[in-house]
């Protein structure tokens, strides 16, 4: 399969697989976000989600990949200190501010910078009408955001906290982007880095949802936290694991992009799992969003 995937890379083919490959990340995406900021302190299940996907994956990076090459060591190490500065940003977003009103901050913010990051790290070049579906796309996400930020009525207090940090984490989406589209580039094979990513990242954010459970006056069961952990582990893998491969068969920036479409799909589901309200104006920036998308692929 290795060697298939990599006889794609450049290729037609290889844009259209890394085209499904985006949609379905911001789709799972979009579930993994309400996963965290669901019925659980996201701090707690962040922690649950990472030491499952953890544990998952060792027996991949220990005994079923080649294992990393000299020089993918500290590009792992570096991946690491990225996402633990992504998860504890985007964590305190979360226990500050609505999540349809956070989500499309840090969604909005990743992409525009991952596109200029693209073009100095990789070289990439756009079209006129792919930066004019990039700017339709971003126009919407922050219109919606802030929609949310003259009407949101529930946590006002924190609310611009929120949507900074939501703008701190949006930087450490760019910076994970591009640098883990460096990595999975980096080695022969995708799925070695895949693997050992997994393994890593999944020892560091257990250690601080422990010591936050610690000094809970009431934390909640373990047990509580198992079920959604497992299904955090699971849609992690095939979100971020459907992302990287986009990166490594076709152009960063576009999938980056194109990923962001999760801000529709994150608007659903707070509406219907998480019973925030989506009226008629969001609903018409969720088809500026989706719009801007299709610009996007059309314009190549």
């Amino acid at each position: 399969m290795t060697d298939w995937l990599i006889s794609l890379e450049g290729t037609e083919a290889g844009h259209r697989l890394a085209l499904v490959l985006a949609l379905v990340a911001a789709f799972l995406h979009a579930i993994f976000g309400a996963l965290q900021k669901g019925r659980h302190d996201p701090w707690l299940t962040r922690g649950a989600i990472d030491v499952s996907y953890g544990l998952m994956a060792a027996p991949f990076a220990l005994f079923m990949v080649p294992w990393p090459e000299p020089h993918m060591w500290p590009i792992l190490a570096g991946a690491f200190v990225i996402h633990i500065g992504y998860k504890l940003a985007q964590a305190m977003a979360y226990t500050r501010g609505a999540y349809t009103v956070v989500y499309p901050v840090v969604r909005g913010t990743g992409p525009l910078i991952t596109l200029l990051a693209a073009l100095i790290v990789f070289d990439e070049s756009y079209s006129a009408m792919q930066w004019l579906g990039g700017a339709v796309l971003l126009s919407g996400i922050f219109g919606l955001a802030a929609y949310n930020l003259v009407f949101q009525t529930a946590n006002r207090g924190t609310l611009l906290p929120a949507l900074m940090l939501a703008a701190v984490t949006g930087v450490f989406v760019a910076a994970y982007t591009t640098y883990d589209a460096y990595g999975i580039r980096a080695t022969a094979d995708p799925f070695t880095f895949l693997a050992w990513f997994f393994f890593i990242d999944g020892m560091g954010m257990p250690t601080v949802a422990y010591l936050r459970w610690r000094r809970m006056p009431d934390p909640p069961a373990l047990r509580a936290l198992f079920g959604r952990g497992v299904a955090g582990g699971l849609i992690a893998f095939a979100s971020f694991g459907s992302i990287m491969m986009a990166t490594r068969l076709d152009k960063v920036g576009e999938a980056a992009v194109l990923r962001e479409t999760s801000t529709v799909f994150a608007a659903v589901i707070g509406w219907i799992f998480l019973k925030e309200t989506v009226g008629p104006r969001r609903m018409a920036l969720m088809v500026v969003i989706a719009s801007g998308a299709v610009i996007v692929e059309i314009g190549r």
